[in-house]
């Protein structure tokens, strides 16, 4: 499993999260590491990116980088 890094526009800034993605079951996981913690970015239902994670995380900085991840699609 190769690390990439995912660039973010977020609030003005340019910023680059640590990225990993596997196979998991017929669909497929993706890990980004972001202030300490890794957070796992899946498709849902309806293929929109959700965020699971056991710490908190400002919520527009989830979405700058689901959106991000979308534009990799």
């Amino acid at each position: 499993m190769d690390e990439l890094l995912l660039p973010v526009s977020f609030r003005g800034e340019e910023l680059e999260f640590p990225v990993k993605m596997y196979a998991f079951g017929y669909t497929y996981r993706i890990e980004v590491l972001v202030e300490g913690t890794t957070i796992i970015f899946d498709p849902d239902e309806e293929g929109q990116f959700r965020a699971i994670g056991d710490k908190a995380v400002d919520i527009a900085l989830l979405k700058a980088i689901a959106a991000a991840l979308e534009q990799l699609r």
